[in-house]
This record gives C-alpha cells, sequence and structure tokens, in this order.
C-alpha cells in the first residue's frame, strides 16, 4: 500500500529524508498551510508569508519532479487548521499503510507525531532530519559526562569531522578562532552592499494579500517583502553575500548604524532554518572564497563558525534539554515585557532602531539581537516566557530550537550557564562603541546616574548588584564585583533608585 509522507513548512528540501524512496506513482505527499502553526505565537506577517510563499513554490518544485501533492491552502473552505485534521482527511480520502514524516524542529510537533500511531491507527516512521551535521544522538554523546558544554570545542569537533578550513597540521593560519579580529567599531564612509532583493511574483503576491487579509493583527509590516522564496533564488542571496559582503563581514559582524538594518552579514538564517539552503552549500562556498582570495580568514571561520558551530550547538542543546529547558528561569526574573518591544516607542534610541527594524524586516543582526533588546531584557530583568515569545514571533528565521537556547541560554543566562561562560551583559559604553546610536539619543551614554543617564549604565550594575549571589563565583565576572565594591554607598544608593524608578515607568 503506498505512504502518506507529510512535508512541513521548515522542511523545504528535494533531499528530504521523508521523500527518499518515495514511489511516485503511489505514494501522497501533504503539505498544509494550517491556522494552528500560524497562530499558536502570533507570527510577525513577514514570517508567514515567507514560509506560505515558500511552501507553494516548493509545492511547483514537486509537482514538476513527478509528485502526487495534496496541498492544503489556509483559505480552502475544507482546511480543519491542523496538521492532525489534515492527515484525517487524506486517511478518509486515502487508503495507506503508514505516515512518514522527517524528525521535526520543535518538541512540542515532535510530541505531536508521537501520538498519531494510536490516534490513526497506522505506523508512523519519523525518519532522522540529515540536513544537520550533528545528530541529536551525536551531540548527546559528544556532551556525555562532560561537566562544562562550551561551544569552541563542540565547534573544533566539526571543523576536524568535516575537515573544513584544515590543514594536515591542525586548523588553516594556526588558530581554531579568529573572534578577536571580528570586533572592530563602525567607521564613517563604509561602503556597504544593498541586500539581495527578489521581486515578488503572482504566487507570492497571492500570499501577500492572504497574510494582510487574514493576519491583520499580528506585528510587523508586510511592505518591501523583497525574501527568496525558491532554492535557486537563496543560492542567488547566498552568491551575492560571498561576492559582496563576505570580506568585510569578519571585521564589522558587530558593528551597528542607524538606518543600515542588513550591513555586511549574509540574510540567510530563515533560508537555512526553512531548508531553501543546506549548511553545507553555505561552509563550503566561504571556503571555496577563502581558497581563491576572494575573503580573509577571519570573516571566513567567522561566517563558518556560525553555522558549522553555533547553529549546530544550539540544535544539540535544545534536544538535550528539553522538554524542561522551556521552563528555566536562573535569575527568577519577572518583569513583563514592556510594550516599546512591539511599539517601538521608547527614548533609548538604541532599543527604538533595533525594534523599529525589527519590524520592517522581521530580521536583526546577532548583536542587535544579543548586546542591545537582549542585554536590555536580562539587566532589566524582564520575564524569560515573555522574551522567548517575543524572539520566536518577530524572526523570519525563528523557530523554537535555535530561538530558545539563544535566547535562554546567551542572552538570559536563565539556564544558569549550561550554554555560555556568563551573562552577556553590558553598560551602555559597549553599545556606544560598537554603534552610532548614542549620538541621537535622548539620554547622555556618558553620564551614569540621574535622568538624563543612559539607563543601560545603571541597570548594569543594578543586575550585577541584585545576583550577586548567584554571579560572584563566576571567575569571568568577579573582577566586576571588584570595581562595584569600590563604589561608595552613595553611588550604590543611587543605582537602585534610578533603577528602580526607570523599571517602575516601563509600561507592559
Amino acid at each position: 500500500m503506498p505512504a502518506l509522507r507529510l512535508i512541513l513548512a521548515d522542511q523545504l528540501t528535494p533531499s528530504l529524508t521523508a521523500l527518499e524512496n518515495c514511489d511516485k506513482d503511489r505514494d501522497l505527499i501533504l503539505m498544509c498551510e494550517v491556522q494552528e502553526e500560524a497562530t499558536y505565537v502570533k507570527h510577525h506577517k513577514k514570517k508567514i508569508a515567507f514560509l506560505f510563499s515558500a511552501m507553494r513554490h516548493f509545492k511547483e518544485t514537486l509537482l514538476e519532479n513527478g509528485y502526487r501533492i495534496r496541498y492544503t491552502e489556509l483559505d480552502d473552505p475544507l482546511n480543519t487548521g491542523s496538521f492532525e485534521g489534515e492527515i484525517a482527511r487524506c486517511l478518509n480520502d486515502f487508503s495507506f499503510d503508514r505516515i512518514i514524516v522527517t524528525h521535526p524542529g520543535e518538541f512540542r510537533v515532535l510530541a505531536n507525531m508521537r501520538s498519531w500511531e494510536e490516534r490513526f491507527a497506522i505506523d508512523v516512521e519519523i525518519c532522522p532530519d540529515t540536513r544537520f551535521l550533528c545528530s541529536p544522538e551525536e551531540f548527546s554523546d559528544w556532551a556525555g559526562q562532560r561537566k562544562q558544554l562550551r561551544m569552541e570545542y563542540f565547534y573544533r569537533d566539526m571543523r576536524q569531522r568535516y575537515s573544513v578550513l584544515m590543514d594536515p597540521d591542525g586548523p588553516i593560519g594556526g588558530k581554531w578562532n579568529y573572534d578577536t579580529e571580528n570586533r572592530k567599531p563602525p567607521k564613517e564612509g563604509l561602503d556597504i552592499p544593498d541586500p539581495f532583493k527578489t521581486e515578488p511574483d503572482n504566487l507570492t503576491h497571492d500570499v501577500l494579500n492572504l497574510v494582510a487579509a487574514r493576519f491583520s493583527d499580528h506585528f510587523g509590516d508586510l511592505e518591501g517583502f523583497h525574501y527568496a522564496v525558491t532554492r535557486d533564488q537563496a543560492k542567488a542571496v547566498l552568491s551575492s553575500f560571498i561576492d559582496q559582503r563576505l570580506s568585510q563581514f569578519g571585521d564589522y559582524q558587530d558593528a551597528m548604524i542607524q538606518g543600515e538594518a542588513w550591513m555586511f552579514h549574509a540574510h540567510i538564517g530563515l533560508y537555512l532554518n526553512c531548508g531553501l539552503l543546506l549548511p553545507l552549500d553555505c561552509i563550503e562556498a566561504a571556503e571555496e572564497a577563502y581558497h581563491k582570495g576572494k575573503a580573509p580568514l577571519n570573516a571566513v571561520e567567522g561566517f563558518i563558525r556560525q553555522i558549522l558551530g553555533w547553529r549546530e550547538y544550539v540544535r544539540g542543546i535544545y534536544w538535550l534539554k528539553m522538554p524542561n529547558y522551556a521552563d528555566e528561569n536562573y535569575f527568577a526574573a519577572d518583569h513583563p515585557l514592556p510594550a516599546f518591544y512591539w511599539t517601538g516607542d521608547t527614548e533609548m534610541n538604541c532599543l527604538r532602531q533595533c525594534v523599529l527594524e525589527t519590524k520592517a524586516n522581521a530580521y536583526a543582526h546577532h548583536i542587535q539581537r544579543l548586546m542591545v533588546l537582549g542585554n536590555f531584557a536580562l539587566i532589566a530583568g524582564l520575564s524569560p516566557k515573555d522574551v522567548n515569545e517575543w524572539f520566536l514571533i518577530v524572526y523570519a528565521d525563528a523557530y523554537e530550537w535555535v530561538e530558545l537556547p539563544n535566547v535562554s541560554g546567551m542572552v538570559l543566562f536563565a539556564d544558569g550557564g549550561v550554554l555560555a561562560s556568563k551573562p552577556y551583559a553590558a553598560g551602555g559604553s559597549y553599545i556606544n562603541k560598537m554603534s552610532n546610536y548614542c549620538g541621537s539619543c535622548r539620554y547622555k551614554v556618558t553620564k551614569k546616574n540621574g535622568p538624563d543617564a543612559c539607563p543601560f549604565n545603571y541597570l548594569y550594575w543594578d543586575f550585577l548588584a541584585r545576583n550577586r549571589n548567584k554571579l560572584a563565583p563566576n571567575p569571568r565576572v568577579g573582577m566586576m564585583y571588584r570595581t562595584y565594591d569600590r563604589m561608595g554607598d552613595d553611588k550604590k544608593q543611587a543605582i537602585r533608585e534610578d533603577s528602580r524608578r526607570f523599571l517602575k515607568g516601563l509600561a507592559p
């Protein structure tokens, strides 16, 4: 008997394991746009439009390659609104001996899949997702009995395993990591290329109209949609990055400039995470650029580390630690998410810029996420559940497997040090160094206290003070407590009062 093969919105890859050994004459591919997945959190409008358009284009690719497809569009009057409902419709209309799926990216979806065998009285085969370079089982073996899990050592193992940027005697250049060379602040006169843009076709215009009508109350702007929605287009985005921005990516990957949302970044996370690009596509393209002399080693190594190291590492952490990881709250932070995370209505210019660019693009680069939006969330003591939900909603590349470890582990240190060795907390001087935001801000980054002081300055010290019992033993933080202890009592009191006043004024 034939098989029913389900493909999810983040599985738009021709080599997907759920498609292996498919009998194109008998098996049926099921793809469905379902209300439940679009609204379990209220995803950014551009994120929904991107995924629905990419799904519809992938369906066309499968049809061209001879597959039998049942594709349910969101506004189909028979659409049940859930995976289970669409599977039930297929099982009612056709006879199958099994359901075949590829391992999903989120724990809640996997839990659902594991219930289908009993619910539908049919065999369910969950195939491994071989698009990643380290399986959850391999990561668990690597983690083993290690007292601490650190990305750097995982990354070195992955470099050797895949022979990436390696000489016979070790890493090319003699070092594994060139991060210290990748922290240049922005300078005047940088020539920043425009991002690669695609013109929406009729399929995409149909989706944009659908999203505008059905999800008008969701966060984000729909106008100016220019994302790639096919594998060929995504490969063109990658090629554009390699040719135009990779050479400068290393030096300025941490830099932020007002009005320059895209900088020298690749803007391919959304394509990797939905399957239009594969990790080795990107790694091999960057490595080739180095060997051809098109980009320096610090840029190429930094880019590859994000994919071969960090991306695989956070996925490993996710599957190793779920489901309890979602409830971690090491600092017992409970302040509700301020309203300006949705509106950008704040006098803190750095936060306003990052929120408004996120609203416009469903994108912000990693330092905007970590050291502006995330740094504020950390030192202000915002609720991890609120912050995680916000990050999952607003970015087109966000799925729980990548968002949760980055936010709870890297941004908020809510896991107590499972993922990162210290909290990434900083005062206003870091943002001033790495951006030009502070020059247009109502607050004064050089002032430490009072109504005109940059709130990052006093909130940073208040964060350290109120979490001293948990952080003082950390050798990477201890020096800051020695600085705090040299402050006078009046200074410490001013930090407390400024912090309480500011936080009390934040509207949830």
